[in-house]
């Protein structure tokens, strides 16, 4: 029978042959990725970036996203490769990578402060979250959107703003418009949905104040009537009638007539009777 210093000898070869083995695996890994680089970079800059665009054509964002990669890496400080940083947030946003597009779109903004295709940067960069706002299962199940928290529209909205904004000639400057009014509608229906809870609970100064930050944020939203509407109803609930004959009268310029208590207040729990 072995002694306890002869196990513990052969557990810690045993261990030593195992890390071994293991740092082979990886440097024999390594060697096949680089292989795998310098196989899919041949033949040059130009070549191998024509091959990407095709790729990128066809809708073959897998093999695009390998080959503008490997171009960026074996040619770093071409021209070819500077097209292939811009190419690639295209290529990662069309291969649902979500995060690689985000992060390529805001490394080539950085990197090229003055490239004179900056807005089609920021108009991907914008379409990624834009398409982020809702998946498909949720527009299938017809999931209430407006009472979840709209995590990437405002993201979206920003960038499509500084296309709008920054480049007002730019062919995405429409497009970029048109969504930036449905991601507005978008937000302010989130708020609306809030400024509600707030009233059913009777909260009428939260109420107040997020129809009030509606109604300036997110002026000509559907919203705006309804919220107008909400703070009609916490200025009276809180004996500011000043305040709501003055959101009376802007109601009644802007809708015609008057605003009803468009939210019913829940009973409190506490209370079981009148």
């Amino acid at each position: 029978m072995p002694s306890g210093n002869r196990l513990l000898g052969l557990r810690r070869a045993h261990l030593l042959l195992f890390s071994l083995a293991l740092a082979l695996l990886q440097l024999l890994a390594g060697c096949a990725s680089n292989r795998e680089d310098l196989d899919l970079a041949r033949g040059g800059a130009g070549v191998v970036y024509e091959r990407a665009r095709k790729a990128l054509d066809n809708q073959d964002y897998e093999n695009a996203i390998r080959l503008y990669e490997a171009l960026v890496a074996r040619y770093p400080f071409g021209a070819e490769a500077r097209q292939a940083r811009l190419d690639l947030i295209y290529a990662y946003y069309k291969g649902r990578e979500s995060e690689s597009a985000l992060d390529q779109a805001d490394t080539f903004m950085r990197e090229n402060p003055t490239h004179p295709w900056l807005d089609y940067a920021w108009y991907v960069k914008g379409l990624v979250d834009f398409e982020r706002s809702a998946n498909f299962l949720e527009r299938w199940l017809d999931v209430d959107l407006d009472a979840r928290p709209p995590q990437t529209a405002q993201r979206a909205f920003n960038s499509f703003r500084k296309v709008v904004e920054d480049f007002p000639k730019s062919e995405y400057a429409h497009d970029s418009r048109r969504r930036m009014i449905h991601l507005r509608n978008r937000l302010a229906d989130y708020d609306l949905h809030v400024a509600q809870y707030y009233v059913k609970r009777g909260a009428w100064v939260a109420a107040a104040r997020r129809a009030k930050e509606i109604i300036e944020q997110y002026d000509g939203a559907p919203a705006v009537r309804e919220s107008l509407a909400i703070l009609i109803q916490s200025y009276e609930q809180l004996g500011m009638k000043e305040l709501a004959a003055q959101a009376r009268e802007i109601y009644a310029a802007n809708y015609g007539g008057t605003a009803d208590k468009v939210v019913p207040v829940n009973k409190p729990w506490w209370r079981i009777w009148g």
